[in-house]
Order: C-alpha cells, then structure tokens, then sequence
C-alpha cells in the first residue's frame, strides 16, 4: 500500500490496514520532526510533503516484493527531474528486528529479492556501477538508481533507531544535482555536526557521496575493515 505524505490514504484499502498504515505513518513522522533529529534533508521531504511512504510485511522474509517494486516504479514516474528539494520514498515494515546484524542481513536478502523481481523486465541503470565494493554503485530498481537508507529499533546510531524497520529511497541524480549546483558539502556538513551533537561523534560509516561504495552505509551498522557486502546482481553473474 503507497500512501503519499500529501494525500489521503487510499480507498481500496480495508478500515484495519489503514488504520495500522497511517499509525506507522504518523510515527515515522515525529521521529523524523524530532528537534534532535539530524538529517534535515529527510525533514524537510516531510513537511513538503515530497515524502511518499509504504507498509509491507516483514522485512527479507519476501513480504510485498513486488508491491515495493511497483511503488517505486511510481514514485520514479512522480519525480523524473526531483530537482535540490529533498524527496524520499519510505519503505516502513511490520516487523520486528532481533538485533543489528540481523536487520544488516535481512536488509541485504530484502535487496537482493527486489533486485531478482525488478530484473526481469529492467536493466540495471547505466549511469552507476551494479558492484557494491565499487565507489560508483548505487542500488537500482525500475531503471532508477538510489541510495537506500536502513532504519530499524535496534540501531546503535541514535539517528537511524526509528520506531520500526525501514528502508528510504532516495534518488542518486538528486545527490549528483546537489554535488553540481555546490549545495551537498554544505548540507552534509549541517547533518554530521548535528549527528555529533546527538550521540558524540560521527557515525564511522559515512563517506563522501561517490569517495567510497555506498553500500557500507545502507544498513548504518560500522562494519568491519574486511567486510563484503552479500549483494550481487544478476548481470554480474552474466558476464
């Protein structure tokens, strides 16, 4: 079920699965209005209303795959030029997550399902690498590429422990557009001084938008030097 931040919920959904998606909804919501709340961008794509959000079932258990990938098809096709205004699309699951490592894995396996429905009619986007140890990948879905966000209960960083598992997607052309017009370091530099002010210190795990492969931040855990993101996509086992 999509439910746009700007509009009502809608009809075709039953009075208990709305009630449940509006309730998940409205959470989400004063996590991220919090004061202490760091990422202004996020903010900001909700009280635009340039945030669209759904509810699935659990998360890497094959819960609505291919409802996610069709939703993400028409967020795409809502925004095909998202301009510097924040937009996300907030992916929120019913579900309960044990522990960080398995929200990691779970959050992988998820991934790696949407990626094996949405291949078979999409192609990976050409405009960024589908290798997650490569400083060019960013995820894809529809032929769109994103950075993906994971937020769960059980996160150590106070910034990504929402009330419930989820997985924002935000588009990459945005993160190119902001690096363009010269507007990203400063925006980064907002978002990191205020995750300081929150829990101490930076989160060991961000990197400059295209310095290192993003895959590392998807889940917010720090992991280790040695560590492989579980991902592969099916045309690189095509060549």
């Amino acid at each position: 079920m999509q439910i746009h931040a700007a509009h009502p919920l809608p009809l075709s959904l039953s009075p208990p699965v709305a009630l449940r998606a509006e309730q998940a909804q409205q959470q989400f919501k004063a996590y991220v209005q919090a004061p202490a709340f760091p990422c202004v961008g996020a903010r900001s794509a909700i009280n635009r209303g340039r945030a669209c959000f759904g509810l699935y079932d659990g998360l890497g258990e094959g819960g609505h795959i291919a409802r996610l990938c069709t939703d993400l098809g028409q967020f795409s096709a809502r925004f095909p030029q998202p301009g510097e205004d924040p937009v996300s699309f907030i992916a929120l699951f019913d579900d309960t997550i044990a522990s960080e490592l398995e929200f990691e894995r779970r959050l992988w396996q998820h991934l790696q399902e949407v990626h094996e429905h949405d291949r078979r009619q999409f192609a990976w986007n050409a405009g960024v690498s589908d290798d997650p140890s490569s400083p060019q990948f960013s995820f894809s879905v529809g032929g769109r590429a994103f950075f993906v966000v994971g937020l769960s209960p059980v996160a150590s960083r106070l910034a990504r422990r929402a009330p419930m598992p989820c997985l924002v997607f935000n588009f990459h052309d945005q993160f190119e557009a902001l690096r363009a017009s010269g507007k990203y370091d400063g925006l980064q530099r907002v978002i990191r001084n205020r995750d300081v002010a929150l829990q101490g210190a930076i989160n060991p795990v961000l990197a400059r938008h295209g310095d290192a492969s993003e895959a590392r931040q998807y889940s917010g855990r720090a992991t280790e030097a040695g560590w492989r993101c579980p991902f592969h996509s099916g045309e690189s086992d095509a060549q």
